[in-house]
């Protein structure tokens, strides 16, 4: 990256399902180029992705569909930033229980999700958390929400539901976290109108600089 490129890094959102306008959004608001990513050639030019939030069950299918599985998955294993939302989460965990017995993940999350955790649609709710590394508490929203039951060594807790949540069961239950170049929420950053959880991965995107970004995005057009 030139110093220009630097300061605005290009991320993809992956547009095969969800929330795909607002991330554009909220990234391009944290200070980031924005652009959709359909197909593999969009995504060899990103310097970092953003998974949305949707159905993982046919976020996997598409994914699959458009030949894009196999080149997110060796990104992400490359180094390349990566931040996934509620579904998202989902597919870059390495472990999942709750989901359908041919589903897969792109993995880069060394966590075991439950999918569709917190409940359906109806049980859908908000709440103020406290996140790592933001000073004033962040008010997420959770839809049909997975959460994580248990972190790997390497995986740092960004945020749990606070020990006095009304819902029966969330208390404590872990909805976000960061592991190296990846991180993911259980709940929609996108949505809230808050975008300190996009900066915090703009941030980690530029931090992460040419060698984990630029080349393994050039590498990865030499290998297409």
């Amino acid at each position: 990256m030139d110093d220009r490129d630097r300061a605005r890094p290009l991320v993809g959102v992956l547009a095969l399902q969800g929330d795909v306008r607002e991330h554009l959004a909220m990234l391009r608001a944290a200070g980031a180029q924005a652009v959709a990513v359909r197909r593999p050639a969009e995504l060899h030019d990103v310097d970092a992705l953003v998974i949305p939030g949707g159905e993982s069950t046919t976020i996997d299918k598409l994914s699959h569909i458009f030949d894009l599985f196999e080149p997110i998955k060796e990104r992400i294993a490359a180094g390349m930033p990566t931040l996934g939302t509620c579904a998202g989460m989902i597919m870059l965990a390495d472990h999942l229980h709750g989901g359908t017995a041919d589903q897969e993940t792109f993995g880069g999350l060394d966590i075991v999700v439950r999918r569709n955790a917190f409940g359906r649609q109806i049980d859908s709710f908000e709440q103020e958390l406290t996140f790592v590394g933001l000073e004033e508490p962040l008010h997420a929203v959770f839809i049909r929400a997975p959460w994580v039951e248990k972190v790997g060594a390497g995986v740092e807790v960004l945020a749990e539901v606070a020990v006095d949540a009304a819902r029966e069961g969330a208390a404590g239950r872990i909805v976000a976290v960061r592991q190296r170049n990846v991180m993911a929420t259980s709940f929609h950053p996108e949505i809230a109108g808050d975008d300190r959880v996009h900066r915090f991965f703009v941030d980690l995107v530029r931090e992460a600089g040419p060698a984990t970004a630029t080349e393994t995005a050039a590498q990865s057009r030499e290998q297409g």
